[in-house]
């Protein structure tokens, strides 16, 4: 498997994270990062990130994890805590891992963290892949 390409692919071809200004750093088997700047549009009414932002950040990541198998996967359940709340500006990253176990049904936690390692978030992704491989 290319991941380098596959990164590349899921960066082009993922509309919504797109325009949410989400981008795949790293991914490899078990393993993915996704990075956001907090931009003034992503606030909520109280000036602070909107949740919004936080989950499509981690649910990306997690995605991104699935997606090192080479097949389409489905976010089918998650738990997600928001712990602390991110200014504009503030540069965000999700590092999600895989948990071992599971072969068509997967658990990923994730972590959301800021420039100097704050947590921000946190969560657990369940995830089944499916039987339809990704053409890139």
């Amino acid at each position: 498997m290319d991941y380098e390409r596959l990164r590349a692919f899921r960066n082009e071809r993922n509309p919504f994270p797109r325009r949410l200004g989400i981008y795949v750093e790293e991914l490899r088997p078990g393993y993915a990062r996704a990075v956001k700047t907090v931009t003034e549009e992503d606030l909520n009414p109280i000036q602070v990130t909107h949740g919004g932002v936080y989950y499509t950040l981690a649910d990306t990541a997690c995605g991104s994890v699935m997606a090192a198998y080479g097949t389409m996967a489905v976010t089918i359940n998650s738990a997600f805590s928001f712990l602390k709340s991110a200014q504009a500006g503030e540069r965000l990253t999700a590092e999600a891992r895989e948990l071992p176990g599971g072969r068509s049904v997967c658990v990923l936690e994730v972590r959301v963290t800021g420039g100097e390692g704050e947590l921000f978030a946190t969560g657990t992704f369940t995830f089944r892949r499916l039987d339809k491989l990704i053409a890139f």
